[in-house]
């Protein structure tokens, strides 16, 4: 009987073409991918999965609007999944399903999905994309090594804005681009904390690591990253924009070693004067701990993360910030009266300020909320079987909570579509959004957000305070967007006019 069965399988093998060998090939390869990507029983609905490609979705519209599009939360509501080669995402949308999920389930979503770029990167280590007992770990000691060093963050940024003002002071006046004289105020305020030195805004080296990091940004959140992530089997070999990700992280990567490299040389065991030396001293002190993630891996990681986090969102949104500023000049004047009042032009601003000053504190938070900086979130993972708005989400399930519907949700705010401060104040007086999540919510929360809030105010009021920001004479600023993994405004040009 095996003989035959043998002689009839070797007889059918003779005779097929190999046009034949080809239909058989793609059937069954068609049969594992639509069982793979079949939505599993009581999963959240979506639009039609094709073959290979997942869910078609326009590349030429920025993802979080793709989202948002209205054939699909009106046809599927405020909960569906879509499918990108092999990448499955559940989209969550409104303030009520995202705090469900982020706030009251906020240990089921607590990890962070295998992302192909981000694992690429970063390893599981850091962070931004590390689970467990490691993230756990590292986010302990990240939060209290940024308690212990000296030097407090308000201290810190006021300094850094002085040289930021006498920065754009040499502009005289004349249309200039703010891009990355922000971006290195505020990228210096993290290396201050982590390398322990701030760089000049000419320094060659110092441009050249902002200048990759917006590229790096640029590529991942754009047309080529969410091409790799869908198909990183495939895109490993082939030639395109992608390949720089990894040839500019490197370089990243390379700096970094170094400045670690020197703080090991110089390392003093009875001071410490940064975010570098107080994780090495961590590792000597764990070095006999079984399970410890304290190493010089997670250090590079760890310091990567606070140099891409700590300079993009923050200086993205004082961009915004100034660009709506030149836009609505009479909310400009209203901040620069209130500016006068408390504060007065003899002084800088301070953190303690901020509490007597509900109107620039309106217009702040208007800026982060128009501005979207963030708008899809970085996405969690299920950590657990779990049940989200009578929907079956299996362990692994990959979430993204969509910012953009919070931060312009009808059902919450009075006017989403137009820049109003008044969402923020009630009878003169700043009153506080509840749906208001521009650092995210749950155990994922941005870490550093007391550090960005600080920021934020405290370089948003000193430019207000010594400069009127205006659009150049016969040219109609916009809002038009480019998304890197922050939605930033396109390059624009503005004038700083001396308050002086």
């Amino acid at each position: 009987m095996q003989l035959r069965l043998w002689f009839i399988l070797t007889s059918l093998w003779e005779k097929m073409t190999a046009q034949t060998l080809f239909v058989i090939l793609v059937v069954l390869l068609l049969i594992v991918d639509h069982v793979k990507k079949r939505r599993p029983k009581n999963f959240p609905p979506g639009p039609l999965l094709f073959p290979f490609v997942g869910t078609v979705v326009d590349f030429k519209q920025p993802i979080h609007l793709a989202l948002q599009k209205v054939r699909l939360i009106g046809r599927y509501g405020n909960i569906f999944s879509v499918q990108f080669g092999n990448l499955t995402f559940v989209v969550v949308n409104g303030y009520q399903l995202v705090k469900e999920a982020l706030v009251h389930q906020a240990e089921v979503f607590a990890d962070r999905p295998h992302i192909p770029l981000l694992r690429e990167i970063f390893k599981g280590l850091g962070l931004i994309s590390s689970n467990g007992h490691i993230w756990r770990q590292q986010r302990k000691f990240v939060l209290s090594a940024l308690k212990s060093i000296g030097v407090s963050f308000e201290e810190r940024i006021q300094e850094e804005s002085r040289y930021l003002t006498e920065a754009i002071e040499e502009e005289k006046g004349q249309p200039f681009d703010p891009h990355y004289k922000i971006n290195s105020a505020v990228s210096n305020i993290i290396c201050s904390i982590t390398f322990g030195e701030r760089f000049e805004y000419h320094d060659s080296q110092f441009q050249e690591l902002l200048h990759l990091l917006a590229e790096t940004l640029l590529l991942i959140g754009n047309f080529w990253g969410q091409l790799y992530n869908a198909f990183p089997w495939l895109m490993r070999w082939v030639p395109g924009p992608h390949n720089k990700i990894f040839k500019h992280w490197k370089k990243l990567k390379y700096f970094v070693t170094g400045v670690i490299a020197k703080h090991k040389e110089d390392l003093n065991s009875s001071e410490t004067r940064d975010f570098i030396d107080c994780y090495l001293k961590e590792i000597e002190k764990s070095k006999d701990d079984s399970i410890s993630y304290f190493n010089e891996e997670n250090l590079l990681c760890s310091t990567l993360d606070l140099f891409l986090t700590g300079t993009e969102t923050s200086a993205t949104t004082i961009r915004w910030a100034l660009l709506y500023m030149a836009v609505y000049p009479k909310i400009q004047e209203k901040v620069q009266t209130e500016i006068d009042t408390v504060i007065g032009q003899s002084r800088q601003p301070m953190m303690d300020d901020k509490e007597n000053m509900p109107y620039t504190n309106a217009v702040l938070n208007e800026v982060q909320r128009m501005g979207n900086v963030v708008p899809i979130n970085v996405p969690r993972m299920a950590t657990s079987d779990t049940t989200l708005a009578g929907f079956h989400l299996p362990k692994g399930t990959t979430l993204i909570p969509s910012l953009t519907s919070i931060m312009f949700d009808k059902n919450v705010w009075e006017t989403p579509d137009t820049f109003n401060p008044e969402h923020f104040l009630e009878n003169g007086q700043f009153r506080k959004r509840e749906a208001f999540l521009p650092f995210s919510a749950g155990k994922r929360v941005c870490p550093g957000e007391q550090l960005a809030r600080t920021e934020l105010f405290i370089f948003f009021t000193t430019l207000i305070q010594k400069f009127t920001f205006r659009a150049l004479e016969n040219v109609e600023l916009n809002f038009e967007f480019t998304i890197s993994l922050t939605r930033c405004p396109k390059p624009f040009q503005i004038c700083a006019v001396s308050r002086c």
